[in-house]
Formats: C-alpha cells, structure tokens, sequence
C-alpha cells in the first residue's frame, strides 16, 4: 500500500494577500507619513503659529529656545528683529512646499507631454525634444540658476520658472522610454489598426501606462526641489523677505551662529527632515508599483 504525499505549494504560492492596511503602509511608508505632516503644518499655519508673521519684538530679540532657558511664548526663540522662529518655521513650510510643489507638477504636466510626443512620434520631434534635453543637461544647473534669476530678478514667478527647467528634462526622458516600450504591445497596435488618432492612442492608451513613474519620480523630485529652492534662497536668489522661506532664515541666522545657533539650525532640520521624508516615501512607492521588488512571482 502507497501513500500519496501532496506536494506543498511553493512560499510564494501559499503567501497570504497582504491586508489593506498592511498595502497601504507599503506604499506610504515612513517617508509619507513625515510628508503627510509637513504638509498639514503647512495647511493649518495660521493656526499653529503663536504669532503673526509682522509681529517685531525688538527688546525680546534673540531670545533663547526653550530648552536653553527661553520661555513658552516663543519655543524655538526669536530672531535679529524679535520675530518668532516657530511661527516662521511654520509659515516656511508653506512657502518652501507651495513652490517646490508646483514646479514639480508644472514640470511633470510639461514632462510628460513632451516625453510622450517624443517616443511616440520619433523622427524629428524626438531628436528636437532630446537634443533640447540634452542642451538642458550640459549646464551646470545651479550656475544656470543663479544666472537666469539675476538677470530676470528674483520673484516667486521666475524661481517657479527656474525649477521647470531643472526638472522637466527628468521626465521627458523616462516617458519617452516608458512610451517607447509601450507602443509596441497588443493594445496599442489594436487600437491603431482600428484607425485611432494619433492623440486619442497618446492620451487615451498610453498616458495612463506612464503615471506610475512620473509619480515615483515627482516624489525624488519633490525633495530635490526643495533643497533647489532653499540654496537660492540661501543666496538671496530665491524667495525675498519678507516672505518666509527655510533657505532663507539659514541665510539670515548664519551670522549669529556662535550666539543664537537655532535660528539656523531649526529651519535646516525642517529641510532635512521634509527631504528625507520625500525620498523615503518615492522609495516606498517604487517598491510598491514594482512587482519584482516586491518579490512576487
């Protein structure tokens, strides 16, 4: 008499399928929860600031933070003009955030059109739009930045401009690859042999194979961005006083560095820390959108 052992399934067989919230936390990680509360801080400023941004106390100035003897009325202490660091800080997000933000989804709109138009057309258009990348790419970018923003003048408009071009090239050369790779498969054949427009197959068949990336990318973006915008506010290229801006409150305390250290040292851990959120949520995400480092068969 023989008995049948049933063979076990492989590990990866018998995996359970991971529980929403268990995907979710995949997906979000560390990284976006540290992202998720710059970003509220930034939202709700006006009510977490102790006090209003014009709000000057010259006989309270360089006020020491709390844990070096200062009082509750101003936590992280007050600046060369009384100003309170905390309250600034907060407002800083906003300001650092709303335009490192906005460049990147001005850059990613314009990105992935122009990737798009690139590895779909080919010919012409994609050695124009790769010859301009590639134009783009041989400057170095904070010279170049520096020198479009003192010949254009520094304002929130020319800054958003000034990090467009740095980031742009990112996305139009991923897209074009991811499109060219896409355009070959099943899908987009049937749909042009039953005489789809060029467009309607772009925007229609292919745009939505290529959004994971571009979302992957604008989350490295995001943090790049930030540390742009913070140099050329350090070097008074970027936001202008008195908007608030964590570049340049660094720029403001470096010269009371041995007597009143915090008031360059809190703004650039907010940097640090809201950089190395976004890195860590693009990594989450990349395992996330990756089957292979998920490490499913």
């Amino acid at each position: 008499m023989t008995v049948e052992v049933a063979a076990r399934p492989p590990l990866a067989a018998r995996r359970r399928p991971a529980l929403p919230l268990a995907r979710a936390w995949r997906a979000i990680g560390p990284g976006g929860i540290l992202v998720a509360a710059v970003v509220l801080v930034a939202l709700l400023a006006p009510v977490l600031a102790p006090h209003r941004l014009t709000a000057f106390d010259l006989v309270h100035r360089l006020a020491p933070p709390i844990w070096d003897g200062g009082d509750w009325s101003h936590p992280l202490g007050t600046d060369a003009l009384g100003r309170d660091v905390l309250s600034r800080v907060v407002y800083g997000a906003r300001t650092s955030l709303g335009v490192a933000g906005a460049a990147v989804l001005l850059a990613a709109a314009l990105g992935i059109v122009l990737g798009l138009v690139a590895g779909y057309a080919g010919s012409w258009a994609d050695a124009l739009i790769m010859r301009l990348a590639d134009v783009q790419l041989s400057f170095p970018y904070l010279l170049l930045a520096i020198a479009v923003m003192a010949f254009l003048r520094p304002s929130l408009v020319n800054l958003l401009i000034v990090l467009v071009l740095r980031s742009w090239v990112v996305y139009a050369r991923l897209i074009r690859v991811v499109t060219l790779s896409t355009k070959e498969r099943d899908f987009v054949m049937a749909a042009r042999a039953l005489g789809g427009s060029g467009a309607r197959i772009v925007f229609r068949h292919l745009a939505p194979n290529v959004v994971g990336p571009a979302i992957v990318v604008s989350s490295f973006q995001l943090a790049e961005l930030i540390i742009v915008e913070s140099s050329l506010s350090f070097l008074g290229l970027g936001v202008q006083p008195p908007t608030p801006s964590w570049g340049g409150m660094v720029s403001e305390g470096r010269d009371y560095v041995g007597s009143a250290w915090w008031l360059s040292a809190v703004p650039g851990l907010a940097i640090v820390v809201t950089v190395l959120g976004a890195n860590l949520f693009g990594d989450a995400l990349r395992r996330s959108l990756d089957p292979r480092l998920r490490g499913v068969s």
